[in-house]
């Protein structure tokens, strides 16, 4: 087994995200996310929803129940605000997967993360979506974590041959190069803006392997940060996937 470095899905034009408040914050990484595939050319159809329950786990997320009929995805709002009734041929191209902050690297529940990534990338293909699993970051006072996520992740891929979105790695290597560029919020643990634009750009890229480099949405960050973190996204996904 090797890593992915596609969904196989040529051009995915929906996404679920099935997490935690890591997911959540600031508005939700699939709110800015979308954000970018609007600066992008050319344009792209583009429809996500985000599932999150704060503290969870995988284990927490009943995921066959998010693809039940007639119920995630079957109405959306277009750009006026009106209700459009979307008549689906697949609810969802690609769904992304986030474990709880420790759960892939804590003695006890390691096996748990382990048994329930496989679970919940089988229910996913049964239903037509490819799994991609969003690999977590340290906190801010505990780096250490960064290496056993990143092999713990790692191996959930190869296992589920499954795309992995190194943002754990990608925090690291910008505050590397840039401490003074705050990725993490007061808690130490939750992403800042500039942490979830960071997981935007990565999500970006790996899913549509295409670089986020110049695009003009920064999330309302300086040109200067937004620039950076692109370009950090952009080299961590190209040395992850090498």
């Amino acid at each position: 087994m090797s890593k992915r470095t596609s969904t196989g899905i040529a051009e995915p034009s929906s996404a679920i995200f099935i997490g935690n408040s890591f997911f959540y914050y600031n508005n939700g990484v699939n709110t800015h996310l979308a954000q970018l595939i609007g600066a992008a050319t050319p344009l792209r159809a583009w429809r996500s929803t985000l599932v999150g329950i704060s503290g969870a786990g995988l284990d927490w997320h009943d995921v066959a129940s998010y693809f039940r009929p007639n119920a995630l995805g079957s109405f959306s709002f277009d750009l006026q605000n009106n209700i459009v009734f979307n008549k689906l041929e697949r609810l969802f191209d690609v769904a992304v997967l986030m474990d709880g902050s420790q759960s892939p690297i804590h003695p006890a529940l390691a096996p748990i993360s382990r048994d329930f990534f496989a679970r919940h990338c089988d229910t996913l293909r049964r239903h037509g979506a490819a799994p991609v699993l969003f690999m977590t970051w340290a906190y801010a006072d505990k780096l250490e974590m960064t290496t056993p996520l990143a092999e713990a992740y790692t191996r959930a891929g190869e296992e589920n041959e499954a795309l992995v979105i190194p943002a754990g790695l990608a925090f690291a290597r910008a505050i590397d190069a840039r401490p003074d560029v705050d990725l993490w919020h007061a808690d130490k643990r939750h992403p800042s803006l500039a942490g979830t634009y960071l997981s935007a750009c990565l999500t970006y890229a790996a899913l549509f392997g295409a670089t986020s480099s110049g695009l003009t949405y920064h999330a309302g960050l300086d040109a200067e940060t937004a620039l950076f973190l692109q370009q950090m996204a952009l080299e961590t996904l190209s040395t992850y996937q090498d």
